[in-house]
């Protein structure tokens, strides 16, 4: 064990002097091309596909967000309709009218919420979720396929020169020979996955806004007309209830005087305004000490494997602490930075924090 360990460490010291070297020769590949002094691989209709691909996440990506805001407000509308239910459940007394229809309603009141905020769930936005999943892949494939681009020019030009040489090297010749062919395999094979997933990814998104929709309209065609049923139920309830209360009100007070009619209907009147039971206040607890720029805290709901050094490996379940970009310029639409909440709790540090797709987390 202890002679493999430097073998080990070698390997990685050259896989990252590899990976420097890399980044420098495409950076000083793309400064020749801006400046005009090194041709670039361009392909317009690709650009196209890239163009559409970046509206259809960002507007996938806003969709998503509105409708997860739309859902939150059933289930506020929700929770008003239960209190104020309960309200109404605590006022009614049991001789009056209509008092088991009144309980049996409210029970099917609750349900028809239910079924509605799981249905929405169920079949718009999980829908929306799971389309959006892909994006992030085809994301990082597309930034991939540009880094080949810059190698295979790059490598074009570095066996370019050497044959334009006077003094030519046949041995360094085939070896740029060599790395060209096979910098050119990488990237033709990357670029025509692309080609080919692009376009059919674009066309999808007309089947995915219609079934989506589609869906969140059937849904609320059939909550909004049982809820109208439930509502006449609970205007014929009142009003009987109240054609009861004035035929008692007139039968007795035609048998007393006038004074006792008057007392009894002040403290008839007293009762029925007294407030409510006070709900008892409920204290949030403190998230603590949190790292500098941080914003709100997410949990992943999928998996997501990094696919650079500046990205954040995410399992279903982790809890990230979401910060601020130092610039921002550096944030793309639709990533966020952060670092896993424990690491941060367990060192303070925030060194190993790195960028990771907004969709494949939810908020907590």
């Amino acid at each position: 064990m202890a002679e493999t360990a430097p073998v080990k460490q070698g390997v990685t010291a050259g896989k990252l002097a590899s990976n420097v070297q890399k980044r420098l020769t495409r950076a000083q590949e793309k400064v020749l091309q801006k400046l005009g002094k090194a041709d670039e691989t361009r392909d317009a209709a690709f650009e196209e596909m890239v163009a559409n691909f970046n509206k259809q996440m960002t507007e996938g990506t806003k969709l998503q967000r509105d409708m997860k805001a739309y859902l939150t407000a059933v289930k506020t509308m929700h929770d008003a309709s239960r209190r104020l239910q309960d309200c109404l459940a605590e006022m009614y007394e049991p001789d009056w009218f209509g008092k088991e229809e009144m309980d049996t309603m409210m029970e099917d009141t609750d349900t028809q919420w239910l079924d509605y905020h799981q249905n929405i769930t169920d079949k718009s936005l999980l829908t929306m979720d799971t389309y959006l999943a892909q994006f992030p892949d085809i994301k990082a494939r597309m930034a991939k396929r540009d880094r080949k681009m810059v190698d295979f020019d790059s490598a074009r030009h570095h066996f370019a020169s050497l044959q334009k040489g006077k003094k030519k090297d046949e041995a360094k010749i085939a070896k740029a020979e060599e790395e060209l062919g096979r910098a050119q395999k990488i990237f033709e094979e990357l670029n025509v996955e692309l080609q080919d997933e692009l376009p059919s990814l674009y066309e999808n998104r007309v089947g995915i806004y219609v079934n989506s929709f589609q869906s969140l309209a059937g849904n609320q065609e059939k909550f909004h007309k049982e809820m109208s049923k439930l509502s006449q139920n609970l205007n014929d309830i009142m009003t009987k209830l109240d054609e009861q209360r004035q035929i008692k009100k007139h039968g007795t007070a035609a048998e007393k005087t006038g004074e006792e009619a008057k007392s009894e209907e002040a403290n008839h009147s007293e009762a029925a305004s007294a407030p409510p039971p006070k709900s008892a206040a409920v204290t949030n607890g403190s998230d603590g000490d949190m790292p500098p720029g941080f914003l709100y805290k997410v949990k992943a709901i999928h998996d997501y494997s990094a696919t650079d050094g500046d990205e954040l490996e995410l399992k279903m379940g982790d809890m990230v602490l979401v910060m601020a970009f130092d610039t921002p310029d550096e944030q793309d639409d639709g990533w966020l930075m952060g670092v896993k909440e424990p690491h941060w709790l367990q060192n303070k540090d925030i060194s190993i924090k790195g960028v990771f797709p907004e969709n494949f987390t939810e908020k907590v």
